[in-house]
C-alpha cells in the first residue's frame, strides 16, 4: 500500500464519520464507484471504530501498521533475529509488528517489536521507534515495561522488553465492573508509575485501558512510552504537527480521543499534567463505567472535552466515595492550573482514600460478629434474666476448668481483639471529623529577656503546661513538647518554626526574672498572614514554680478559648512530681531519649536515676527509664538481654505508681514487642497507650511499626501518617516511615521518604544507610553504590579507598563482599548487628552465614528480628526449613 492510497482511505473515512451512520453506507457507493477494495478498507476502519466506541483507540498509525503488515511476510515461528528465536506473532503496533520470542543467552521470555521497513523508510517514524525505546528504558520502575534491548538486524530495527502475561485493563473490565478496592489499588500503581516518570522529566500521553496491563497476581504494568516526550523538549501542536509531518502521517492524532487532555486537543504545549486528565478520565470509566466526554462522534467528542463539564459520578456509580469522587473531578478540570500540578500529589490522595477504604472494611468486618453476638445475648437476656445468668456461669466455669490453656489464650484474643475494635471505632470517628478541619498550633519553648538567667524549668516547663492545657481545647490540634522544644534558640523565627510545623498558629513567649516575680509576654502568630493576632501578658510570683506554670497555661488558654470561641474539658497537670529538681532531671532526661542513640540513651539513664532518687514515686521518670534501657539494648549500648531486664523492672514500677500511664503501656508494648517477642501481648498495651493519649505520636509510631512487622502494611502506613500528621517534623518518625515502606516493598515511596530526612539533615547516616539498602532492593546498584560511598563517608572515612577499589575490580557485588568481611572482623562486639550482617550474607548468597548470623542475633535477643517474616532482603532464605524454624522461634507463626 502506497502513502497516497492510505491518505486516500483515511481521509474517507474522516468524511464517512460525519455522516449519520444509516447514510454511511450510501456515501461509500457513491464515493467509490469502481474501486470495491477502496470501499472495503474504509468500511472496516468504520467497524473497529464502532467496536471501540471512540475516533481510533490507538493512534492512526497503529491501522496503518496493520494494513501494511497483510502486505509483509511476517516472521515465522523458529525464525532467528538476533540471539532471539521467534516462538509466535502477538500482535501489530503502531509502528509494527509485536511477537513473544526465547532469548537465547539468558533463557527467558521476551517480546520483540519490529518496526514495519515501510515505516522505518521515513526518517520521523524512525525517529519516534528510537524514542520509545529510549524513552521507556530510561525509567526503571516496577509498573513499567521495562525494556531489554534496541537493535538492528538484516535492516529491520527492534525494541526487545520483558515479556507481560496478563490481560489489558479493557478485556478485565469488559469482563465484569471491578470492586472499588481493585480500582483504587490498580490506580495507585499506575499514578505510582506516571509520578517515577515524571520526575525523570517524561510524559506518556496516551493513557488509556489498552496501554495497561494487568498480572494474574494483580500486578499493574503500563505499555508504549511511543508518545512519550520530554518535558524540556518543546512540543509540536496538532496543527503545527500535521504540517511537519511527511505525508503517511499527515493529521496523525498523539493520543487517543476520549482520553486527551483540552490542551492535547487543541494543540498546545502539554506537560505532566496532561497526564494526569487522562488518568482522571481513565478513574472515571473504571468508577462510571463510561468515559466523561464521549460522544456519537469525533466531533462532538472534541466539543464535550473542550466544554463540556463530566457528569457526577454518583449519577453512574453508587458508594463511590466522596472524597475519591473530588480526586477525579479535580483531575479532570479543564484548566490545567486548576489540576493537580503533580501526580505526586494524586497519588498521597489515593492511597489516603484506599488506606481509610482499608480500615473502613476491617471496621466493618470486625462489626459483624459483634452485633451478631450482641443479638445472640440480648436474645438470652429475655426471660428468666437471672436464671440465665447462673447457668451461663456456671457453663463457662465448666469449660475453664476442662480447658485452662485453651480459655487462657482465647481471653487474651478476645481482649485484644475487643480494645483494637474499640481503637477502630476511635480512628474511624477520628477520620469522620478529620483533623484537617482542626486548627493546630505549635507552642514554642519560652525565651528569656535576660540570657544570663536561662532555666530549662521555666522555658520548657511552662511550655509543656501550656501544650498540655491547649491539648485539650476542643477543635485544636497541638503538637507536642517532642516536636517544638528544638526551637529553643533565642534567635528562632516564630513563623519559621510555623511553616515547619505546618501549623495555623505558633504562640512565642519570653519571660523575665525579677524581684521574685515571673513576667510572661506571649504572642499568637497567626503563620498565614504572618501577623501577630493575639498578645497576652502575666505576672506570677515565681517561688512555687508550678503552681506559677498552671495559673499562666490557665490564663493563656482560657484567652485563646474566649478567641476561637471554642471550649475545654480543663484537665489538670501530670507531672507526677512535686519535686521541680527531680522534673528538671526527667526534661533533661526526655529530650536526651529523643535523639535516640546509644550515647543519648547512657546519659537519659543517668538523669533519670537522680530523678527517681529525689522522688521515688515519680512513675514517668521510672518510664523514661525503661524506654532509655530499651534504646541502650537496641542501639549496642549494651548487651541488650540484661539491658531489657532493667527496661522490664522500671516499666513495671512506673505501671505500680500510675496504672493509667499512657507512656508506661507504650514503654511495655515497645519492651514486649522488640525484646520478648510477646506479640498479642504487646498490640494490647500500644492500644491501651493510644487510647489513654491519642495525642501522643511515639505511641502512633511504635504501633505502625508493630503493624508493619506482622505484615499489616495499610494499617501501618495508615498509624505512621497519624504520627507524622502530630509531629511532622520528627526525623524518627521520618525514619520509621521509610522503614515501613521499604518492609512494604514500596521502594520509590521509601527512598523518597529517606531523601526528605537527609534534605534536612545532611549528616542523618542512618538514612544513608537504608537508602543503599532500598536501592539494592530495588535493582539500582549505581544509586546504592552511590548511597553506600555516602554512608561510608559519614561513618568510617577511612574505608572509601577500600570500597572504591572494589568497585573497581568486581562492580557492587565486590563492594558488598568487601563490607562483609569487615563487618565479620566486628561480630564478636556486644553492638555487632548481627540482623544486619545476616542480611547482606543473604543478598550475596551465602546462606549458611546468614543462618548463622540469624541464630546468634536470636540467641541475643537482637530486636530487628521482629521483622524477620517481612524483610525484604531474606527472600533468598524462606523457602529452607531451617527459615521456618527461625521464624517460629521468634514467635511470628
Amino acid at each position: 500500500m502506497t502513502p497516497e492510497r492510505w491518505q486516500q482511505i483515511k481521509d474517507l473515512f474522516h468524511f464517512a464519520l460525519e455522516h449519520e451512520r444509516d447514510q454511511r453506507a450510501a456515501f461509500l457507493a457513491a464515493a467509490c464507484v469502481g474501486d470495491e477494495a477502496l470501499r472495503a478498507e474504509v468500511v472496516s476502519l468504520l467497524a473497529a471504530h464502532e467496536q471501540t466506541k471512540s475516533f481510533i483507540e490507538r493512534p492512526a498509525g497503529d491501522l496503518a501498521a496493520e494494513l501494511l503488515a497483510s502486505e509483509q511476510t511476517r516472521l515465522q515461528a523458529g525464525q532467528k533475529i538476533g540471539h532471539y528465536t521467534i516462538t509466535s506473532l502477538l500482535g501489530a503496533g503502531g509502528m509494527g509488528e509485536v511477537y513473544l520470542a526465547k532469548d537465547i543467552k539468558l533463557d527467558r521470555q521476551v517480546a520483540i517489536k519490529i518496526l514495519n521497513e515501510n515505516f522505518s523508510g521515513h526518517e520521523s517514524n524512525l525517529q519516534r521507534f528510537i524514542r520509545e525505546a529510549q524513552a521507556a528504558s530510561a525509567l526503571n520502575h516496577p509498573n513499567i515495561l521495562v525494556i531489554h534491548e534496541i537493535g538492528e538486524s538484516d535492516a529491520a530495527h527492534y525494541i526487545v522488553s520483558e515479556y507481560i502475561e496478563g490481560k489489558t485493563l479493557r478485556e478485565i473490565v469488559s469482563d465484569s465492573p471491578l470492586k472499588l478496592s481493585a480500582v483504587l489499588d490498580i490506580a495507585v500503581q499506575i499514578a505510582n508509575a506516571l509520578s517515577a516518570a515524571h520526575q525523570a522529566h517524561l510524559i506518556h500521553r496516551d493513557i488509556k485501558p489498552e496501554n495497561i496491563i494487568i498480572r494474574p497476581d494483580g500486578y499493574v504494568k503500563i505499555l508504549d512510552f511511543g508518545l512519550a516526550k520530554l518535558v524540556e523538549q518543546k512540543v509540536i501542536g496538532l496543527e503545527a504537527a500535521t504540517v511537519k509531518q511527511n505525508q503517511t502521517a499527515k493529521g496523525l492524532i498523539l493520543g487517543t480521543v476520549n482520553y486527551m487532555s483540552p490542551e492535547q486537543a487543541k494543540g498546545e504545549r502539554v506537560d505532566e499534567r496532561t497526564d494526569i486528565f487522562s488518568f482522571g478520565v481513565l478513574l472515571y470509566e473504571l468508577l462510571a463505567g463510561r468515559t466523561p466526554f464521549a460522544g456519537d462522534s469525533v466531533s462532538e467528542t472534541f466539543a464535550n472535552l473542550l466544554n463540556a463539564q463530566p457528569q457526577p459520578l454518583a449519577r453512574f456509580a453508587a458508594g463511590v466515595p466522596d472524597e475519591l469522587q473530588r480526586i477525579v473531578l479535580k483531575m479532570l478540570r479543564k484548566n490545567a492550573d486548576e489540576r493537580y500540578q503533580t501526580m505526586k500529589d494524586a497519588l498521597t490522595d489515593l492511597r489516603d482514600v484506599r488506606e481509610n477504604l482499608t480500615l473502613e472494611e476491617k471496621l466493618e468486618r470486625s462489626q459483624q460478629p459483634v452485633r451478631a453476638n450482641a443479638t445472640t445475648i440480648l436474645h438470652a437476656t429475655t426471660g428468666d434474666a437471672q436464671a440465665q445468668t447462673a447457668a451461663t456461669q456456671n457453663s463457662f466455669s465448666q469449660q475453664l476448668k476442662r480447658h485452662k490453656p485453651f480459655a487462657a489464650v482465647a481471653l487474651v484474643a478476645l481482649l485484644v481483639g475487643a480494645i483494637a475494635l474499640g481503637y477502630y471505632f476511635l480512628l474511624a470517628n477520628k477520620s469522620a471529623s478529620g483533623i484537617g478541619n482542626k486548627k493546630s498550633i505549635a507552642v514554642l519553648p519560652l525565651k528569656p529577656i535576660n540570657t544570663a538567667n536561662r532555666d530549662e524549668l521555666y522555658e520548657v516547663g511552662i511550655a509543656d503546661s501550656l501544650i498540655y492545657k491547649l491539648s485539650s481545647i476542643k477543635g485544636f490540634v497541638v503538637r507536642p513538647l517532642s516536636a517544638t522544644r528544638k526551637y529553643a534558640d533565642i534567635t528562632q523565627d516564630p513563623l519559621a518554626a510555623g511553616n515547619e510545623q505546618q501549623v495555623d498558629y505558633v504562640l512565642a513567649s519570653n519571660y523575665q526574672l525579677a524581684g521574685g516575680k515571673i513576667r510572661i509576654t506571649a504572642q499568637l502568630f497567626n503563620v498565614a498572614s504572618g501577623q501577630v493576632e493575639e498578645t497576652y501578658k502575666s505576672e506570677k510570683d515565681a517561688a512555687n514554680v508550678f503552681a506559677m506554670q498552671d495559673a499562666i497555661a490557665g490564663e493563656v488558654g482560657n484567652k485563646l478559648l474566649a478567641l476561637f470561641a471554642t471550649t475545654s474539658s480543663s484537665p489538670s497537670a501530670k507531672r507526677g512530681t512535686t519535686n521541680e529538681e527531680a522534673y528538671r532531671l526527667y526534661l533533661q532526661g526526655r529530650n536526651l531519649n529523643y535523639n535516640r542513640t546509644a550515647a543519648a540513651a547512657r546519659k537519659a539513664d543517668e538523669y533519670f536515676e537522680q530523678a527517681v532518687q529525689l522522688d521515688p514515686n515519680f512513675a514517668r521518670a521510672y518510664s523514661g527509664m525503661a524506654h532509655a534501657y530499651i534504646m541502650s539494648g537496641n542501639l549496642g549500648g549494651g548487651l541488650p538481654r540484661e539491658e531489657y531486664e532493667k527496661a522490664r523492672a522500671a516499666v513495671n514500677k512506673a505501671l505500680e505508681l500510675d496504672n493509667n500511664l499512657a507512656e508506661g503501656y507504650e514503654v511495655l508494648g515497645e519492651l514486649k514487642f522488640t525484646a520478648e517477642w510477646d506479640f498479642a501481648g504487646a498490640e494490647k498495651d500500644f492500644l491501651r497507650a493510644v487510647e489513654l493519649e491519642p495525642n501522643s505520636e511515639s505511641a502512633h509510631e511504635q504501633y505502625g511499626f508493630y503493624l508493619a512487622a506482622r505484615g499489616r502494611f495499610d494499617e501501618a502506613i495508615a498509624e505512621s501518617k497519624m504520627a507524622l500528621e502530630i509531629n511532622p517534623g520528627s526525623p524518627v518518625i521520618q525514619l520509621r516511615r521509610g522503614v515501613i515502606l521499604y518492609l512494604a516493598r514500596r521502594y520509590d515511596e521509601a527512598i523518597l521518604q529517606f531523601k526528605r530526612i537527609i534534605e534536612v539533615d545532611e549528616h542523618h547516616g542512618t538514612a544513608y544507610g537504608w537508602l543503599w539498602l532500598v536501592c539494592e532492593m530495588k535493582g539500582d546498584d549505581a544509586g546504592a553504590y552511590e548511597w553506600f560511598m555516602k554512608f561510608q563517608k559519614q561513618k568510617n572515612p577511612e574505608r572509601l579507598e577500600l570500597f572504591q577499589h572494589a568497585y573497581t575490580t568486581a562492580g557492587w557485588r565486590g563492594v558488598r563482599q568487601k563490607n562483609c568481611e569487615l563487618q565479620k572482623l566486628d561480630e564478636q562486639k556486644p553492638s555487632a548487628n548481627l540482623y544486619a550482617m545476616a542480611r547482606q550474607c543473604a543478598k550475596l548468597s551465602v546462606k549458611e552465614q546468614a543462618f548463622e548470623y540469624l541464630n546468634k542475633a536470636i540467641e541475643n535477643r537482637q530486636g530487628q528480628m521482629v521483622m524477620l517474616n517481612v524483610e525484604p532482603s531474606f527472600d533468598i532464605l524462606r523457602d529452607d526449613p531451617r527459615f521456618d524454624e527461625l521464624v517460629r522461634r521468634v514467635g511470628l507463626k
